[in-house]
């Protein structure tokens, strides 16, 4: 028979623990909130943002900006490219929030009609879509755009679409991007009878563009791929205009912070483009042929990933890991910076601390290698041939794949 002092010990424990497993991750240490200033932060200057739908039936742009008057200068504009599938931008509506609240005017092309979309034919259309929208606003005194202060924001096949966007800027009478901010890059075919976003010539991309992408360490290794493919490509970006972010998840406290492919992704049901009236088609306007190939439709682990995607909320990483990193690289690609401003900042990989205390792991930094020097050739050997150059993708015509 146990002794009266074990009972006496022994009851407050099994107490304790009934009442942990009662309220899972109770009395555990809370991740950081919003900064409330700051990079990231929610010190606004807009109280409400309007929400607007551009351009036609089947090519559609959602336009969003704060409410009141804008600068005199402009606003900034943020061209967010959404996830192969992940065509709500409700999804994405925290993001979006934040950055119209802010001051930006944030575009957000359809350039997907899922099941009815070729990948191939992908970045004409978001090109188009996005020329189309600045057009339309470029004498709208509120949304008012800076097409000086460009920015494009891109998530997993995102990423890919906003480097072949960036590429094609001048051909396509885009403005050129000051700043490519991919998150988890991913959805980067081998070609363009593929699967996924070929890349293009990503040597025209403009030397003076600054290129940063943020990586998570949960289901890295394809996003540490895509992103390293990005930068070599784009050639002409010198290595100070180059940054690799790495996000990495803590389960200190509760909830746990997981840093995977859909971390960029946060819901707000303010933004479900079923609220907003969109363009009905012209009964007198024949509808574009349409052929249906494979590719139009989500593979099984696409389905998944998109789920997750509309699905995900806002917490920690997305405050001080995507908004905030986003923020101080726009400002410092709009001054005419280089990435050593951002690696030199402190603040630009913290992430803060637990309410306990604990610091919340930091963002890690690394600058893409430079290309190796040509090795030269040995005396007296026969000079290489020409390697055959590749011909460079255009971007598809206007309303095919529609």
């Amino acid at each position: 028979m146990p002794s009266l002092s074990r009972t006496r010990l022994a009851l407050p424990l099994a107490l304790a623990l009934a009442a942990f497993g009662a309220a899972p991750g109770a009395g555990a240490a809370t991740p950081p909130a919003q900064p409330k200033e700051g990079p990231g932060g929610q010190a606004y200057a807009a109280a409400s943002v309007v929400k607007r739908a551009l351009g036609r039936a089947g090519a559609v742009t959602l336009a969003y900006y704060g409410n009141g008057a804008a600068p005199a200068q402009g606003r900034p504009v943020a061209v967010m490219l959404h996830a192969w599938g992940a065509v709500n931008p409700q999804a994405y509506g925290a993001w979006i929030e934040h950055l119209a609240r802010s001051g930006y005017l944030v575009l957000f092309p359809r350039f997907q009609e899922v099941g009815r979309t070729r990948p191939v034919d992908a970045s004409g259309l978001a090109a188009t879509l996005v020329k189309d929208a600045l057009a339309e606003l470029a004498g709208d005194q509120e949304a008012k755009p800076d097409t000086g202060r460009v920015a494009f924001i891109g998530h997993l096949a995102g990423v890919p679409l906003a480097a072949n966007l960036a590429a094609h800027a001048k051909e396509t009478g885009l403005p050129v991007p000051r700043l490519i901010f991919g998150a988890m890059p991913g959805g980067i075919a081998r070609d363009d009878k593929a699967r996924g976003i070929a890349l293009h010539d990503l040597n025209a991309i403009d030397p003076a563009t600054l290129i940063v992408t943020v990586i998570g360490d949960r289901d890295a290794r394809a996003a540490d791929i895509a992103a390293r493919r990005v930068m070599r490509e784009a050639s002409a970006v010198p290595v100070d205009h180059k940054l690799m972010v790495r996000a990495l998840s803590d389960d200190h406290g509760f909830p746990a912070l997981s840093a995977t492919l859909a971390a960029p992704a946060g819901g707000n049901p303010a933004y479900d483009v079923g609220q907003l009236k969109l363009p009905t088609p012209d009964p007198k306007q024949k509808p574009a042929p349409f052929k249906w190939s494979a590719d139009m439709t989500l593979t099984g682990e696409q389905t998944v990933l998109v789920g997750q995607i509309n699905a995900a909320g806002t917490d920690s990483l997305d405050y001080l890991a995507f908004w905030k990193t986003f923020d101080m690289a726009a400002a410092a690609a709009f001054s005419g910076q280089n990435a050593a401003s951002l690696k030199s900042n402190p603040r630009f990989i913290d992430m803060e601390r637990w309410s306990d205390g604990w610091p919340v792991r930091r963002l890690s930094l690394e600058t893409p290698r430079p290309p190796a020097p040509a090795k030269p050739a040995a005396a007296g050997a026969a000079p290489p041939a020409p390697a055959a150059q590749k011909p460079s993708a255009k971007p598809a015509a206007a309303g095919r794949g529609q």
